[in-house]
């Protein structure tokens, strides 16, 4: 990657890249049905055929050629343009909002062919990365204090997401609460989620030792708060800590997961079936290859997997994979967790087939008919007639999460 990553150019580089993809799947398609129809007809169609492909070969070819053109002359303007005047894209809400996406869709394709539009694990404030370096941090946290809060984001999510529904809560989020009532600094982080969940683990446990080694204060107690795919993130990072014998994971005193799904998410199983379902016939592999084209953070979705060892040396569309390997939660620390259902009622039938719209309750509790999580009952909570992302910034959460971090003996998991 560059000194000084150019997103725009990046953008529009891979966004003729997805068109002239696109057009190929719509080619494929158009072929498979062609030759299944001329097929039905028989040997006397075969003229007709031959004319058909040629023909249609020859639009989608030009099709490509002429968006080859129009990305090639972007690209000549965007790197000649003036310097821009004001913040990348990676540093604003909504630039960075697009650039998430992206990254959770195919974040590990860009992490390997170093694009401009990776999200490096980092912690930010007002957007920009804050180097672990002992000046950065010292400006980036002028009251830095002992006890630090690590937020981590889900999916397609920025440490924007943490201000989602603050407009409703006076302006409030968890870490402005947290600073106030307890004393916490927080930490967001942000990181591309298109990676493996334990490559960001990994990732995320040598950032923190790096800021506990250069913080402005020595470091007393930390507390990850992790959303979705970042309350696993948090477990993969302590894990590996505590295996590595890191420093910081010792200060660790609680782990909390908002709707994660620690049992893994029924949206990726869905997609993991259809995409092999749609690989079978020639009309639809176009779309089977398009869903497997998911990241490897998403494919983690499916099973809850934390470890290396649940993805790598593995077929990643065998329909029939091996258990995903269970990993302890960390000793010494309170482990807590949120579940949400979109009705009142755990127990309602609606609420039990679709929870929170994204995650089951039972997942985001660590319990299901074949696995379990040593979660204990009250370090639990169930929030009803809510949805997913409304965990980022709410009225019923934050009280057990002051609760929960209040208590600062640790108690275990």
């Amino acid at each position: 990657m560059s000194a000084t990553p150019d997103e725009p150019r990046a953008l529009a580089r891979l966004t003729f890249t997805e068109l002239s993809r696109a057009t190929s799947g719509i080619e494929r398609v158009h072929r498979a049905i062609s030759d299944r129809a001329f097929g039905a007809v028989g040997p006397i169609a075969r003229v007709a055929q031959v004319m058909h492909d040629g023909i249609s070969a020859g639009v989608y070819a030009s099709v490509r050629g002429g968006m080859g053109l129009v990305g090639l002359g972007a690209d000549e303007v965007l790197e000649h343009r003036p310097p821009p005047r004001g913040r990348e894209l990676s540093t604003t809400a909504g630039g960075s909002a697009v650039l998430a996406v992206i990254n959770g869709l195919i974040g590990d394709v860009l992490e390997r062919e170093g694009s401009d539009l990776q999200e490096p694990m980092a912690a930010r404030v007002d957007g920009r990365a804050v180097a672990p370096e002992p000046g950065a941090l010292r400006d980036a946290f002028p009251d830095a204090t002992p006890r630090l809060t690590v937020f981590v984001h889900g999916l397609m999510e920025t440490e924007f997401a943490w201000r989602l529904g603050s407009d409703r809560q006076d302006g409030q989020t968890y870490a402005s609460r947290l600073a106030r009532d307890l004393g916490c600094t927080a930490v967001s982080v942000r990181y591309n989620t298109g990676r493996h969940i334990s490559e960001n683990g990994r990732s995320l446990a040598d950032l923190l030792e790096a800021v506990v080694a250069a913080w402005p204060v020595a470091v007393d107690e930390i507390a990850l708060v992790g959303h979705s795919m970042g309350g696993l993130v948090s477990r993969s990072a302590c894990h590996q800590a505590a295996e590595d014998g890191l420093a910081w994971v010792r200060h660790v005193r609680h782990v909390v997961s908002l709707g994660s799904p620690h049992m893994g998410a029924p949206l990726e199983q869905f997609v993991h079936v259809a995409s092999a379902a749609l690989s079978v016939a020639p009309e639809s592999r176009p779309f089977g290859s398009f869903l497997r084209r998911r990241s490897g953070g998403i494919r983690d979705l499916r099973r809850g997997s934390l470890v290396d060892d649940d993805w790598r040396d593995c077929e990643p569309d065998a329909l029939r994979a091996a258990a995903c390997r269970e990993v302890p939660l960390l000793e010494g620390a309170t482990h807590c967790f949120v579940a949400a259902t979109v009705t009142r009622s755990a127990r309602h039938p609606v609420g039990r087939v679709v929870g929170d719209w994204l995650v089951l309750a039972p997942s985001a509790s660590g319990r299901s008919r074949t696995r379990r999580i040593p979660f204990k009952t009250e370090h639990g909570l169930h929030v009803g007639a809510t949805h997913h992302l409304a965990l980022l910034n709410h009225p019923e959460v934050y009280p057990r999460l002051r609760e929960w971090l209040a208590t600062r003996s640790p108690s275990g998991g």
